[in-house]
Parts: structure tokens; C-alpha cells; sequence
């Protein structure tokens, strides 16, 4: 893909959010558009979504992201693998069937990110 807007173009967040359970864990979501494609990453997104433990350690049992250089991977347990990116809605869903499996429950955030597509529907 490459490059989106010029030189100075900052990232804009397309979803933002946190979902803290009364155990202690939490969910935290952030899908960011950026003006480059972050190494490792074929796409204008930068995201970090997190299922785990909210103490000062940030014990993670479930997360995707896609840092510098190591593109887009999940992380399950004490897994970390490669992880095929499609859409924001796809990466949603599947992050949440990954907290599913954990929890036994269906995680409910309080809405999805959109896409220009659904957003002219």
C-alpha cells in the first residue's frame, strides 16, 4: 500500500476502547489510521488490542498488534504468531473469539469500528 498524506499528517483514531470486568481483567482497543504503513505491515493501520490482567504488570492472555518491524501478529497465551490482517472488523471479531475461548463468555464492546463502506449504507 504505501504512503497516505503528505509530510506532517498525524494519525487518526478510527476506534478507541476499554472494557474493565470485575475480576480485574480488561479489554483495551486502539485501531489507529496513520499517513505510512508501519513496518512490517501492508496496511495504513496501527493497533494494539489487549485482554488481560489490569495490575501495574499488564499481564496479557490475548492480544493483536502490529509493532514496528514485527508487522501483524497475536499473541495467545504464551504464543505469538503471525496473524493475517483482512479488515479492522475482521481483527475485532477475531480478537474477540480469542477472549471467548478464554472467558467462556461473548465479550460485548459497545460498537465496532466502521468503514467508509458501512458508514454509507
Amino acid at each position: 500500500m504505501g504512503r497516505k498524506g503528505g509530510r506532517g499528517s498525524k494519525a487518526s483514531t478510527l476506534y478507541a476502547d476499554r472494557l474493565e470486568y470485575p475480576d480485574g481483567n480488561i479489554i483495551q482497543v486502539s485501531i489507529q489510521v496513520v499517513p505510512v504503513t508501519v513496518p512490517g505491515s501492508g496496511h495504513l493501520l496501527k493497533y494494539s488490542l489487549f485482554y488481560g490482567h489490569k495490575d501495574g504488570q499488564g499481564v496479557r492472555t490475548v492480544g493483536y498488534d502490529n509493532e514496528r518491524s514485527k508487522g501483524d501478529h497475536r499473541h495467545y497465551g504464551d504464543r505469538e504468531e503471525s496473524y493475517v490482517f483482512t479488515t479492522p472488523e475482521q481483527l475485532v471479531q477475531d480478537f474477540l473469539q480469542d477472549i471467548a475461548r478464554v472467558r467462556g463468555e461473548w465479550p460485548v464492546l459497545p460498537a465496532a469500528p466502521a468503514t467508509q463502506e458501512n458508514e454509507d449504507e
